[in-house]
């Protein structure tokens, strides 16, 4: 039945909408109450901060009314919707007045990746011709995009250091300075807003944004969130727009996305307001007052009450005693998520106090239904008026209505000399001295020195996720140009001192050298698959390589990247040095800057920086924050020793506290084995099946055989020869798991193949009961040769696959005859190479 509106506002009474206020300030006393008393705020509680005149001056705002009298109700509409560029085509604004778009963490011009800075410029100019040829109001578009650590969405831009190593500098000023040069890098690529800086105070380092965060203590983010969003934006002016080559930001993600329970992205904080407001808030109320132009609201919720539709939150306490006047966008088919919305409709989330919606690939239909919704008054247009007018806002001052675009097409900036410089010195201010042993470091110039392990020469795994793709997935040193890996910036130190430097990535020397540089991690991960159980880091081959260089006498110095504190309790002990690196980006001579001496062996720079996160004890992952109740980490935050300030580091304890490798939601069969709790079934004909055990690789009837093959190492794949003699399966099982958030966010199966008899008949790949047809895919195949496929998990939930409760992530089904080859089972992110074969019944 549809919706009226009268039933729409009694839903959103009961959900914490606020139905009755429309201006600027707090909801009034007749706002509804938010449906958990837990999650309804209360202002009275809430510090005071406040935009800056400048940024709603009179002469803005009368532009601002005037052409706001000129605009026809859809292109009021339009300004509240945005669109990624990776579902909508430019002429499409002819119909569709849309007033922003981005580019996603995995969007790009043509869907390349790997585009080049013109063509990022030429696509910016090509949706803005379009939509400045509306007739109408003529009311620009507002672009968006991810530069989270740099304008990491472009090859040949600087990346720098994530947030988790910025915040080991405890260096404002670095900080404004880093923003000042992303602004200019966006700018001229034909950018117009950022969505950063990330505020979020991660308070569980399971969660995989943990590393988007400048410190588990708000007190970071306190000190770094105005000069971040001064360096982008520069200082607001009542007499004119940002100065050329600065932006608008967007703190994000409001509000506690860092507090989820158990460290789940997009989960739940479970706490009370005087936490919320002690710990999450953080930083916002100094963005404010530096004049953050946005604020991104979170996906995450607060005592079970989303707050992209929580009143309190959005209206009654950012416009509130927050004296927030720029505008709210909601994250990606966030508002989706929300009680009796869909994707492509939802008014509880802009009543809430969400002005403008991110629709990445449903802002067609959202557009249509919200416009009907504004039509019949079920949105009122009281409300439409306020948000549009904050958009209209920030776009005079982001200069949009403004023709001249001066820094625009200037590519001279994307990592010019001055930004690499500056990316270099952030790296050197991020790096955390855990342990120096026998004054192992700094490393003489002169020495002979084996860097070793396969991360030393990968400037895409020290970037991390969020660089050119969104988990930071396939890049290889030729898409960072401008870029210099770790073990290129020791060899250049090293040789300038007249030592030798040799790179082995196995760890395998011929001639003894003076000392090692062992470089490892975890591989490039973003939100969902950086989700994990516990913090046992769980690579042997680092551990081994340490030990063998020990056993040989070689002094030892362990990197160690990551996106958060991790249990290294081996690794620390088999290690004279241990550095956390974090992620530090394009610049790697940054790590050799301090690592390297002079010839002497005296510091060409010491260590600066300390643990901005806890360094755990244990592997277990339970939430280790300063101040809370039984403390006890390994490493307490604010440790760091340095060459001026030594310390010794005793052994430590190996018990990693944990039994089991948890739930893998994301890893079933990689590097040759099936990840607990996963295992490999074969099914017959007759639906009797079996646990396979490797050694016992015949299902019950014949109907289909498996042996075990080489593939990127050795015994890393596994072959399966269906008989043709009946239906037969195989799949892997294992645990139930919910896969509905990483359905949402659009990740894939993804898995190697090799066809080595094309199928007689059809295939069927499915997950959990819901099944497409793969057989046009092999059969195109080429005969005994390597691909990867990745298809998305909305496609088998489309199929009728249950994501809530998913026992079996990968099944194959044959009734006739076909030999297949397979490895590297997992998750992956949608980097515009999925599919979405056609479904089958199962």
């Amino acid at each position: 039945m549809r919706r009226t509106s009268s039933m729409l506002v009694l839903a959103f009474a009961l959900s914490g909408g606020a139905c009755a206020s429309w201006n600027a300030g707090p909801a009034t006393a007749q706002s509804a109450p938010a449906q958990d008393p837990a999650a309804r705020a209360d202002v009275s509680q809430w510090p005071t901060a406040s935009s800056p005149d400048a940024m709603s001056d009179p002469a803005t705002e009368a532009f601002v009314t005037e052409l706001m009298s000129r605009m026809t109700v859809e292109e009021k509409v339009g300004q509240l919707i945005q669109a990624d560029i990776g579902s909508i085509k430019p002429e499409e604004l002819l119909t569709y007045p849309l007033g922003s778009i981005l580019a996603g963490g995995n969007s790009s011009p043509g869907g390349n990746e790997r585009a080049s800075a013109q063509d990022w410029v030429d696509l910016a100019r090509e949706f803005r011709a379009v939509a400045a040829s509306r007739p109408g109001a003529q009311v620009p578009l507002i672009y968006g995009i991810d530069a989270v650590h740099g304008h990491n969405n472009v090859v040949g831009a600087t990346i720098f250091p994530h947030n988790i190593g910025l915040g080991a500098a405890r260096d404002p000023e670095l900080i404004r300075r880093i923003g000042v040069a992303t602004a200019l890098e966006v700018a001229v690529t034909g950018a117009d807003w950022t969505f950063g800086p990330t505020l979020a105070v991660p308070r569980d380092d399971r969660w995989g944004r943990a590393y988007e965060g400048y410190g588990e203590d708000p007190e970071i983010a306190r000190s770094y969130a105005g000069p971040m969003t001064l360096g982008l934006q520069g200082e607001l002016r009542a007499d004119g727009p940002l100065a050329p080559g600065h932006i608008p930001g967007s703190a994000k993600h409001f509000l506690a996305d860092g507090g989820t329970q158990d460290g789940k992205d997009q989960g739940n904080f479970v706490g009370s307001e005087r936490e919320l407001i002690d710990v999450h808030l953080g930083g916002y109320p100094a963005a404010i007052d530096a004049g953050v132009l946005s604020i991104m609201a979170s996906f995450s919720s607060w005592n079970g009450v989303k707050h992209s539709g929580n009143a309190t939150i959005l209206t009654d306490v950012l416009r509130g005693p927050l004296g927030f006047d720029g505008f709210v966008v909601s994250d990606w088919n966030a508002h989706g998520q929300l009680a009796g919305c869909s994707n492509e409709s939802c008014p509880q989330a802009i009543i809430a106090g969400i002005d403008m919606l991110m629709a990445p690939d449903s802002w067609k239909p959202l557009y249509e239904n919200t416009l009907a919704q504004v039509r019949s008054g079920e949105i009122p247009m009281a409300r439409v008026d306020e948000a549009v007018r904050r958009i209209l806002r920030a776009k005079v001052k982001a200069g949009l209505f403004e023709e001249a675009r001066p820094v625009e097409g200037q590519l001279q900036h994307l990592g010019s000399p001055e930004h690499r410089a500056l990316a270099r010195e952030a790296v050197r201010k991020s790096l955390v001295l855990i342990k120096n042993e026998g004054g192992v470091l700094p490393i003489r110039s002169g020495a002979r020195v084996l860097v070793v392990g396969t991360a030393a020469d990968d400037i895409g795994q020290a970037s991390g996720g969020w660089t050119l793709t969104w988990q930071g997935t396939g890049n290889s040193n030729a898409d960072f140009p401008n870029g210099q890996s770790i073990w290129s910036g020791i060899e250049e130190a090293v040789e300038a001192g007249g030592g030798q430097a040799t790179l082995s990535p196995d760890g395998s020397f011929t001639d003894k050298p003076d000392v090692a540089i062992v470089v490892f991690g975890e591989t490039p991960y973003a939100e969902f698959q950086g989700d994990i159980d516990t913090l046992d880091f769980v690579p042997t081959g680092p551990l081994e390589q340490l030990r063998q260089l020990r056993a040989a006498g070689i002094p030892t110095v362990a990197v160690f990247l990551s996106g958060r504190p991790m249990w290294t309790n081996p690794e620390i002990n088999q290690s004279d040095a241990f550095v956390a690196a974090w992620l530090p980006g394009s610049e790697g001579a940054g790590v050799a800057d301090v690592l390297i001496g002079d010839a002497q062996g005296r510091p060409r720079h010491d260590f600066s920086g300390t643990l901005s996160f806890s360094w755990p004890k244990d592997a277990t992952g339970a939430p280790l924050n300063r101040g809370q109740a039984g403390y006890d980490p390994q490493f307490a935050y604010g440790y760091g020793l340095s060459y001026a300030r030594p310390g010794a580091v005793a052994t430590l304890s190996e018990e990693s506290g944990v039994t089991d490798m948890g739930s893998n939601v994301d890893r079933y069969f990689v590097d040759g084995r099936f990840v607990a709790p996963w295992a490999l079934m074969l099914n017959d004909a007759g639906g009797q099946n079996k646990p396979n055990t490797e050694a016992s690789a015949v299902s019950p009837r014949g109907g289909v055989t498996m042996r075990v093959i080489d593939d990127l190492a050795q015994e890393s794949g596994r072959q399966f020869a269906f008989s043709g003699n009946g239906p037969a399966t195989v799949e892997i099982w294992g645990t139930a798991i919910d896969l509905t958030r990483q359905s949402n966010g659009e990740m894939a199966l993804s898995f190697r193949y090799r066809v080595d008899q094309a199928p007689q008949g059809r295939i069927v790949l499915a997950l959990n009961g819901g099944g497409v047809d793969i057989t046009d895919l092999l059969k195109g195949a080429p005969l005994d040769e390597w691909q990867t496929v990745k298809v998305r998990l909305s496609c088998f939930s489309d199929a009728g696959a249950s994501l809530d409760a998913v026992e079996i992530p990968f099944q194959l089904r044959a009734e006739d005859a076909v030999t297949l080859s397979v490895s590297e089972i997992r998750l992956g992110s949608n980097e515009n190479d999925t599919i979405c074969p056609a479904a089958v019944s199962l």
